[in-house]
């Protein structure tokens, strides 16, 4: 083995750990365990993880069972020298083949670390970035208290910057920002500033409080409300910050997410060859990407623009590209002049982080997957669902709700109604389920859990559908949510994307039929198409009622498929046509189909039809009859994003590794499971947040660089009323978490409330004597404290020797 650096010989093998490293005088020194999530601007450091899934920072070692999940990061502060930035980079590689080659290797930069780092401090109130470093002579430990000016920026894990100058015209009014003067800390929130920045910035002055005994004062200042600061405390923030020089703020912080959002839409894939004169660089094929894209004998670099840069190591790969990926994909960075800050990371054929399948479009394996964490098993309902269920079991069994996206077996009340000359035309029971692709619907179904009634408003939209019928849909969602107190969940359907419990809720008995009602703008000359006619053909897809559907296709030979069951309608007869590919339980749901019309149907097997079967089709055609190859299931991370306008515009950031509590009230939150699309409204979110939410899902599926299908469901739930399909992904889930967490306010005056009364006082310089000094008598200052004259001190007099 070759040798290795000592300090990473600390390193418990086989158990999970936590360590960082900064590079001091070119060698590799472990930071204190107190110390984690201090960075010097001057230094470059070295991180460590090793966790396992869905524990993924902890602060000690201990055993764990299977294999870990490994990530190794070499931080780059924005004044470090490079010839810091090269020992931590080779020393990374150094520490990754010490552990076998098992970690993922990742670049980050001060400013720019991605969200997997951030979450590691996420619990120590996020990071904080000191000027100076080693080189500069800088320390740890603070031996002398200087006036500072931070800034508190981020919405789930707040960066803490120190900055060069205490002066309005470094700060704005989007951040939150800490003047610390030693015996009292101001926390200042910019009028913009998000609620998650101001209460981290108050818990880091509080622990700053603590650090000295409860020696300091912490004041709370809102932007604009200076002015009711007392005389000595305006005093003593206006020494360091004259008001009068406020004009000089800056508006808003810089922020360029959305364009970087949308750059990433774009994906190209290369391949990396390692030749004699150097290596050789290939584009292969740009998005979407697929699995099979990669070849495991070969090496790709993965470009996502502004996204970061990836490094994909195949097992057949030579040593020689394993050891110089990170340089490689570095150099390529610049060869395509990204900004410095753009994160490049590396990973290994077999051990892909949950953010790299993100990429694919398709990424098939066993469900039991190494580190990805929180997953969805697209196209797992069938296999799970099968049999009748109450709300109140799968309320019990939230995880099962989420991975099956089922609140109960679609035994609910249902009411249903379509557009029509843009009204809520109510729809007969007994035509419940039969839908029109040129129209619009509405739907509320109604499910209780312990005698409480819970709602659920599809709204959906047939293909043909114009965009006002649409747009009308959606209106009367919104209309009857607000009839039920604002409780119901909303969920948008596309034609064609149904979930599962929207098919469950007819029993098998769901058909979407060609033409619908010319009741839009755009079809108002056309000719209402209302019902199918004698002569139709329904395409049927699905193994039980929990999952069943039939689609009304042309009436032709051609649109026949051997996979599959078909039910045909003529005048005189229905015929359940059965592909020799179909299975008894796709036949028993064409039965169900069949039952549309009154007379008996007859089953024909392929290979076996009457020349008048084929006559009623326009006669017999070539038609699909390649044998469906069983697609493996495909394990898809779930995902969630918090959405934002505080600077102006709408901006979405990831929340890694989320729990409840990464929920803001404040916010939309998006939830991806992959299938769907969940928007999660804070009750206290602003309105454009919540009318521009499902603007904001549909551009973020448009710049998935995934290429996923954008008509996939949308579900609209609003804080206090999530139902298990949500909450299912969250793990523990407690339902009285908003209303035992204290307020903005609250926080605010229980960490005033240990202040003392504040009084400037006036020191005299350095060297100096006051001109007016009352003088007493040494037999006079001896005395008893309650006989000293007034304005003498006891607690200054020196002990006598």
């Amino acid at each position: 083995m070759a040798t290795v650096d000592p300090a990473f010989k600390i390193i418990p093998k086989g158990q999970a750990c936590f360590f960082i490293w900064r590079i001091e005088n070119l060698q590799v020194v472990p930071v204190p365990r107190e110390s984690h999530g201090t960075f010097f601007k001057g230094d470059a450091y070295i991180v460590l993880s090793c966790h396992a899934t869905a524990t993924r920072v902890k602060a000690q070692a201990r055993d764990t069972k299977g294999a870990l999940d490994m990530h190794a990061h070499f931080w780059i502060g924005s004044e470090s020298t490079q010839d810091e930035q090269g020992v931590a980079a080779y020393k990374t590689v150094e520490l990754d083949d010490y552990l076998g080659g098992a970690p993922v290797q990742h670049r980050e930069t001060e400013g720019a670390e991605s969200s997997l780092f951030l979450n590691y401090f996420k619990k120590k109130g996020g990071l904080t970035y000191k000027n100076g470093g080693v080189a500069s002579g800088f320390n740890h430990v603070d031996m002398k208290m200087e006036p500072r000016l931070f800034q508190a920026k981020g919405k789930h894990v707040v960066r803490l910057t120190e900055l060069r100058t205490i002066d309005w015209s470094s700060m704005n009014q989007g951040d939150v920002f800490i003047l610390d003067l030693g015996s009292v800390i101001f926390c200042w929130n910019g009028k913009n500033s998000n609620r998650a920045e101001r209460l981290q910035a108050m818990q880091r002055a509080k622990q700053v409080r603590d650090d000295r005994g409860g020696n300091a004062n912490v004041i709370v200042i809102e932007d604009g409300e200076e002015s009711r600061l007392s005389a000595d405390e305006q005093q003593l923030f206006e020494s360091k910050l004259p008001l009068k020089d406020k004009r000089n703020i800056k508006l808003e912080s810089s922020d360029d997410a959305r364009s970087e959002r949308d750059a990433a839409a774009t994906i190209k894939l290369y391949r990396c060859a390692d030749e004699q004169d150097g290596l050789k660089v290939t584009e292969v094929k740009g998005g979407p990407l697929v699995k099979a894209d990669l070849d495991t004998k070969d090496s790709y670099i993965i470009d996502n623009g502004p996204n970061g840069i990836w490094a994909w190591i195949g097992k057949g790969a030579s040593n020689n590209e394993r050891k110089e990926a990170m340089r490689n994909a570095m150099g390529f960075l610049k060869k395509k002049n990204y900004p410095d800050q753009t994160a490049v990371t590396r990973v290994i054929d077999g051990g892909e982080s949950t953010e790299f399948k993100a990429l694919f479009s398709k990424w098939p394996e066993p469900a039991a997957t190494k580190g990805l964490g929180r997953t969805y098993t697209v196209g797992n309902v069938a296999k799970v669902v099968q049999t009748r269920f109450d709300a109140a079991t799968m309320h019990h069994n939230r995880g099962l709700a989420a991975e099956t996206q089922m609140v109960d077996d679609g035994t609910g009340k249902i009411e249903m109604w379509r557009v029509e000359s843009f009204e809520m035309k109510p729809v007969p029971k007994q035509s419940y389920g039969q839908f029109y692709g040129g129209d619009c619907y509405l739907i509320l179904y109604t499910y209780q859990v312990q005698n409480r009634d819970n709602y659920i408003v599809y709204y959906w939209l047939g293909h043909k559908s114009t965009a006002d019928e649409q747009g009308a849909a959606a209106r009367f969602a919104v209309e009857l949510d607000d009839k039920h107190g604002g409780t119901p969940v909303q969920v948008r359907v596309v034609q064609g994307k149904e979930p599962p419990h929207f098919m469950a809720m007819f029993g098998g008995r769901m058909v979407v039929f060609e033409g619908g009602h010319a009741s839009g703008f755009r079809n108002s000359g056309e000719k209402d198409t209302d019902g199918p006619g004698d002569t139709f053909l329904l395409h049927v897809r699905g193994t039980s009622k929990m999952n069943s559907k039939a689609v009304q296709v042309p009436c032709r030979a051609v649109s026949l498929n051997s996979n599959d069951v078909f039910v045909f309608f003529v005048k005189s007869a229905t015929y359940i046509w059965c592909g020799k590919g179909s299975t008894g339980d796709e036949r028993e749901m064409a039965k169900t189909v069949a039952s549309l019309r009154p007379c008996d149907p007859v089953t024909v097997f392929e290979g076996q039809e009457k020349p008048d079967l084929w006559q009623a089709l326009g006669g017999q055609a070539p038609y699909s009859n390649d044998k469906r190859l069983q697609e493996p299931d495909v394990v898809m991370p779930v995902r969630l994003f918090q959405l934002s306008n505080a600077t102006g515009r709408i901006q979405v950031e990831e929340v890694n590794e989320f729990t409840q509590e990464d929920l803001v009230p404040e916010d939309v939150m998006l939830l991806d499971s992959w299938d769907t699309i969940f928007l999660w409204i804070g009750e206290n979110s602003n309105k454009q947040e919540r009318d521009e939410a499902e603007q904001v899902a549909f551009g973020y599926l448009r710049t998935d660089p995934s290429g996923r299908d954008s008509s996939i469901p949308v579900v609209r739930i609003k804080q206090g009323n999530e139902p298990p399909t949500f909450t299912g992904f969250f793990g523990f889930w407690n339902h009285d978490y908003w209303t035992s967490t204290l307020s903005y306010d609250a926080v605010k005056a229980h960490t005033q409330a240990r202040n003392e009364p504040q009084r400037v006082v006036e020191k005299p310089v350095a060297g100096t004597v006051p001109t007016e000094v009352a003088k007493y008598p040494y037999e006079m200052l001896a005395k008893p404290a309650s006989q000293l004259p007034d304005g003498v001190n006891p607690e200054n007099r020196e002990d006598d020797a």
